[in-house]
């Protein structure tokens, strides 16, 4: 039997288990368990202390993605330059149990401005045409926390090297602004009040609020009352849509679901730990009937 789970505080709302589960049913690895762990802070070095050579991985929510760093035997290259882990791989090497830390989020969001840029033109001079490799050439990034840095990296990745980042308090922008800096990445910083008219012109706007974080901003927007020329994708995907996702759309705007990205990080995290690809459709089908329900 080989055993996986997601930690995070609190844990009961994750949808990484229906995920996780899907694909292993249409891998046929029905010797494989993956469960949901309410794990603080506090209790992560003890629950850490359990893992054994019959576990294969960790998926991580917050507030673990940081913290977690600190007790892993290797971290990837990716994961170091933005500060945060969401996928633990656990490995035995040379008889000795082995965790090796990943950030599959930036694959996710990579994924999930994909879907939604393949159907929006990019207008500007020198933006590609092929739509399998959207150009971005301005983006905006809502937030300061761990996800924000993997917005970060996700648009580094597309080719973007002009990002306003919009924060609630610019003194909290310490972390994100040194993993910044570890991608040779150099963002501008605003107060979430200046949000709404730089968000329109971009190509891109990645929103790492939590549920109900940019219901203010999403008023804002209808009041502004501009059509968003861009793609927004919003990583929260409660309510069902977001305010925000709600208000792009009503504007004319195209909105990814954050729920998009959930299941392209969990993809990767399957690839990762199983050895096999990723049922996509399967996982994607198991999303959304969780999502119904």
């Amino acid at each position: 039997m080989a055993r996986a789970a997601v930690l995070g505080h609190p844990i009961a709302h994750s949808l990484s288990p229906v995920l996780h589960r899907a694909a292993y049913a249409a891998l046929g690895l029905d010797d494989w368990q993956y469960e949901a762990r309410d794990v603080p802070l506090d209790a992560l070095d003890a629950f850490l202390e359990e893992i054994d050579s019959s576990w294969a991985g960790l998926s991580l929510t917050m507030p673990l993605k940081q913290t977690i760093i600190t007790y892993l035997d290797h971290v990837d290259p990716l994961a170091v330059v933005t500060g945060a882990v969401n996928t633990v791989l656990v490995q035995d090497v040379g008889g000795t149990r082995t965790l090796v830390g990943a950030n599959t989020d930036v694959h996710g969001i990579v994924a999930a401005l994909g879907e939604g840029m393949s159907g929006v033109d990019c207008p500007d001079e020198g933006a590609t045409t092929d739509k399998s490799q959207p150009g971005v050439r301005s983006a905006v990034v809502l937030g300061a926390g761990a996800t924000a840095a993997s917005a970060l990296a996700a648009l580094a990745q597309l080719g973007c090297t002009s990002v306003d980042v919009f924060v609630r308090s610019l003194g909290r922008t310490g972390d994100l602004q040194r993993a910044a800096h570890r991608m040779g990445v150099t963002p501008r910083f605003h107060v979430m009040d200046d949000a709404a008219s730089t968000m329109v012109a971009a190509d891109v706007t990645v929103s790492t609020l939590p549920a109900h974080g940019a219901d203010a901003l999403a008023g804002a927007l209808v009041e502004r009352g501009a059509r968003p020329r861009g793609v927004l994708l919003d990583v929260a995907y409660e309510p069902r849509p977001t305010e925000l996702s709600r208000a792009w759309t009503t504007l004319g705007g195209t909105s990814v679901s954050g729920e998009r990205m959930l299941l392209h990080q969990a993809a990767e995290q399957v690839r990762l730990m199983t050895g096999h690809p990723a049922p996509l459709e399967a996982m994607s089908d198991a999303l959304a009937l969780a999502l119904q329900g």
